[in-house]
């Protein structure tokens, strides 16, 4: 069987209610474009249906379960690992970036980038729906945290929506470790360590009142990004490729 185009790789915790709407707006987007594309959801330990919803909306779309629930982090790693696609796409289950976005990030990997991903803080971004006031706040500090840690240049390491190359999917997540909600901020820094090239692309995207990702317990998600800083210094990310970036 031929490797599709196209993963698109959606986590999921007890998703019953928003999945099949965002299961059928993906389908419909991916079918419209004509390439061979398969959709990995990962149910993360639900209490719901969200598995049974997930196999019932059609046979381009893969789920994978595991029990107990382990995180996002942990569910997007055996998600872009588990998949097949040239091009590896992560995106909420609220759809909070539209996948019609996808666009966007394509023409970022077409220029020769090996990681494009949706930023709400560069120029051309549009909000079209803020969180609230003491998370925007919360969010910006960490950035900043991010910033002056470990990933200079990058603005929004936090928006659910990036797409990677298969090369540069494996060379993240095959060394990451984190479940929580700095996972991002890890895969990005492993891939930037082993020369990778990142994107970061305006989007628009909308705040779901309904949300399940949090601030990652405020305190532990800081201490993440020292735990990043001390597997970094031990090496923890700097073979996965093999071989020189192209």
């Amino acid at each position: 069987m031929t490797a599709p185009f196209l993963s698109v790789v959606i986590p999921a915790y007890n998703e019953e209610l928003r999945l099949p709407a965002t299961l059928a707006r993906v389908r419909a987007y991916l079918r419209g474009l004509a390439r061979e594309h398969e959709i990995v959801v990962v149910d993360d330990g639900s209490m719901d249906a969200t598995a049974r919803v997930a196999r019932q909306a059609g046979d381009d779309v893969r789920v994978l379960r595991h029990e107990p629930n382990r995180g996002k982090g942990y569910a997007v790693r055996r998600g872009m690992l588990a998949a097949t696609g040239a091009r590896r796409l992560i995106t909420d289950a609220d759809l909070s970036t539209p996948i019609e976005e996808l666009a966007r990030l394509e023409a970022e990997i077409e220029r020769g980038f090996d990681v494009a991903i949706g930023s709400r803080a560069v120029a051309g971004a549009l909000i079209e729906v803020h969180q609230p006031a003491y998370r925007e706040v919360m969010g910006r500090l960490f950035n900043r945290l991010v910033q002056v840690l470990l990933l200079p240049g990058i603005n929004d390491t936090q928006c659910g929506f990036k797409l990677f190359t298969a090369r540069a999917a494996r060379a993240a997540f095959s060394v990451s470790s984190l479940d929580g909600f700095s996972f991002d901020v890890e895969a990005l820094y492993a891939a930037r360590l082993q020369g990778l090239r990142i994107a970061e692309v305006p989007i628009t995207w909308r705040n779901d009142a309904a949300t399940r990702v949090g601030l990652g317990g405020g305190a532990a998600a800081f201490a993440d990004l020292v735990r990043i800083r001390l597997r970094a210094g031990r090496g923890a990310y700097g073979a996965a490729l093999g071989e020189p970036p192209t």
